[in-house]
């Protein structure tokens, strides 16, 4: 094996040259590492890039949910599948403002926006450059996801302000025909190249555990890894299983494997930020704990991720401060985040027959 990458001897011989030439082989080689020294491996060459401790944190709104033409089988926003999820329309600039602004009380500092379209139409865009604008100007970095772009759209994206623009590969191109047939591999590359050209950051990764094989995961990460520049966030999802999607009985993927996946994302993207993406709500905190220091440094605060389940941001919070993650902005949020939760839990119980508001008795006695 030639690849400094998988040498084992010290933290001194890894490479520090980025690669665009990685092969599946190669990058099997590394799945097939003891698990320790792969981890070890992946958070030297972390720290070689990032600081350990830090984990960037964005929120993700969806601002059109539902009636999408695609036919991606994880999907349950496809308008193909019963999955009981309710049609919106594009949400008021207004309410996505006052979002951002929530989110960004709550720490995050990149705010995200998701629509379920194929592509946006011209007359949807003069409203996603103008929400763009007004979240740019709360001082967040922004992000889209609105399926593909032309070289015009993207551009117009980029003259807004627009920071990042998410467009996943989701699989290997062999696998990616399993998963989608309503747009082709090419497609997806072509809008990374218009989002690339316009001057925007990529962010770009795909989603495991919906039946693919361990090549295929491997063939994700290469195509990845192998584009002209490295897109600067790599989202790399668990499948979120949804009723009524054609893979909602797809086998689980071990847990292992994913860990493995984020750490190999770490080692052949060694800038790029790795986000722990969907699926983290039925990950306990010492696999969330693994994914950190297999070189994940990015995660999503908030209750959902467009329409799948996420943990709370007071949930993240608590980890955080328990792995002296993001220590300056874990103290100055714990206390709001644990107030928070005891809010929500308040709120849970009023709808109980049995729950009995003390404080009003109080404000009876105070007035007496």
């Amino acid at each position: 094996m030639t690849n400094s990458f998988v040498q084992t001897s010290s933290p001194a011989t890894f490479s520090q040259t980025l690669r665009h030439d990685w092969t599946v082989a190669e990058v099997n080689d590394l799945f097939a590492l003891p698990f320790n020294d792969l981890l070890f491996q992946a958070q030297t060459i972390h720290r070689q890039h990032f600081d350990a401790n830090y984990v960037q944190v964005s929120t993700l709104l969806s601002i059109k949910t539902g009636a999408c033409p695609e036919d991606c089988k994880y999907c349950p926003q496809s308008a193909r599948y019963d999955t009981g999820l309710e049609k919106e329309r594009l949400m008021e600039i207004e309410k996505v403002i006052q979002r951002a602004k929530e989110a960004k009380q709550a720490g995050s500092t990149r705010f995200c926006m998701g629509a379920a379209w194929r592509n946006p139409k011209e007359r949807d865009m003069p409203y996603v450059t103008e929400m763009v604008k007004e979240v740019k100007k709360l001082g967040m970095e922004t992000c889209m996801t609105l399926g593909m772009l032309s070289r015009d759209q993207a551009l117009a994206l980029q003259q807004a302000g627009l920071d990042y623009y998410n467009h996943n590969l989701d699989t290997s191109p062999e696998f990616y025909g399993d998963i989608i047939t309503t747009r082709t591999y090419q497609d997806r590359l072509d809008t990374l190249a218009n989002v690339r050209e316009a001057g925007m950051h990529v962010c770009s990764g795909g989603i495991v555990g919906m039946g693919e094989s361990a090549a295929d995961r491997a063939g994700l990460l290469v195509q990845l890894a192998n584009l002209e520049q490295h897109p600067e966030s790599v989202p790399i999802n668990m499948l979120v299983k949804v009723k009524g999607t054609p893979l909602e009985k797809v086998a689980d993927l071990d847990n292992f494997e994913f860990i493995r996946t984020i750490a190999i994302a770490r080692i052949i993207m060694p800038k790029s930020f790795v986000r722990l993406s969907a699926g983290r709500e039925a990950m306990n905190e010492q696999m969330q704990a693994l994914c950190f220091m297999a070189g994940a440094n990015s995660i999503f605060y908030g209750c959902k991720l467009l329409t799948t389940s996420n943990p709370d941001t007071h949930e993240d919070v608590m980890l955080f401060k328990k792995l002296g993650i993001n220590a300056k902005q874990t103290r100055e949020y714990s206390d709001e985040a644990h107030q928070a939760a005891l809010l929500d839990e308040i709120k849970q119980n009023k709808q109980d027959d049995l729950f009995y508001d003390a404080s009003q008795t109080y404000k009876e006695l105070a007035n007496n």
